[in-house]
């Protein structure tokens, strides 16, 4: 078998193109933000090829490029709360993968928007979480992201919102969350195997897109050096404020 007869006969040149383009952009998002990627790519690729083959295809792009990532990430991060919150996706990921698998495409679409735009709306507006993190809130947090992250690979939204509730640096901030992703990426990677999710298609299209997804991830992960604590948190609200606008299912057409 080639790598040609893997690459799906029915998606045209400008298909192929828009999603490698959207898997570039969305390693630079990852990298440098250490989440973001799936906000980026899926709406596009929801559009063109279905979430049910958009999510596995993402799942496996991210996993395989941004493992690097992680050792690095493991000394920085909030061990204590990142298990909270994986403990949480042990319930939110199954029911998220059940919700793929048997929702209309369309009603996942509009669901992820009306959790993205309430929660950057308090953010932004400065509103921080009133108490210190409990074990309970911690916890639900993660399930909330897991189910998310089970339906469309977009579970990043309330854990950097949970996490940019107070001063904590940047770097703790994105360890965590790259810990947290690679993590909870092999607990729906189980899922999705057990789902049967994983196709010829979808591998096809993981050798097209994957190779430049980690040339962006790569840039991406060079840049956060530069960055300062404000321009972290600003592209952190710019990242998930383009991922509402863009999942918007009115721009379709535009998709296709």
């Amino acid at each position: 078998m080639q790598f040609s007869d893997l690459i799906p006969a029915d998606l045209g040149l400008p298909v192929l193109a828009a999603l490698t383009i959207a898997a570039f952009v969305a390693g630079l998002a990852r990298g440098f933000s250490g989440f973001g990627s799936a906000l980026i790519f899926m709406p596009l690729a929801s559009a063109a090829i279905g979430a049910r083959v958009a999510s596995p295809l993402m799942l496996i792009v991210e996993m395989i490029a941004a493992a690097g990532l992680v050792p690095g990430a493991v000394a920085k991060a909030n061990r204590r709360e990142v298990a909270l919150m994986v403990i949480g996706s042990l319930v939110g990921v199954p029911l998220g993968t059940l919700f793929l698998l048997h929702a209309d495409p369309l009603a996942i679409r509009w669901l992820i928007v009306a959790l993205i735009v309430p929660l950057l709306v308090l953010m932004m507006a400065g509103w921080r979480y009133p108490r210190p993190p409990t074990l309970s809130a911690t916890a639900t947090v993660g399930a909330l992201a897991g189910f998310f992250g089970g339906v469309a690979q977009v579970g990043g939204p309330p854990i950097v919102l949970y996490w940019l509730r107070d001063t904590t640096t940047a770097a703790m901030i994105r360890a965590s969350i790259i810990l947290y992703f690679a993590i909870s990426d092999l607990l729906i990677l189980a899922s999705y195997l057990f789902g049967g999710l994983f196709t010829l298609k979808v591998i096809g299209l993981a050798l097209l897109t994957g190779p430049v997804f980690g040339i962006g991830l790569w840039i991406g992960a060079h840049m956060f050096g530069l960055a300062g604590e404000t321009t972290f948190r600003r592209v952190c609200y710019a990242l998930i404020a383009v991922s509402a606008l863009v999942s918007l299912p009115l721009f379709d057409g535009w998709l296709r």
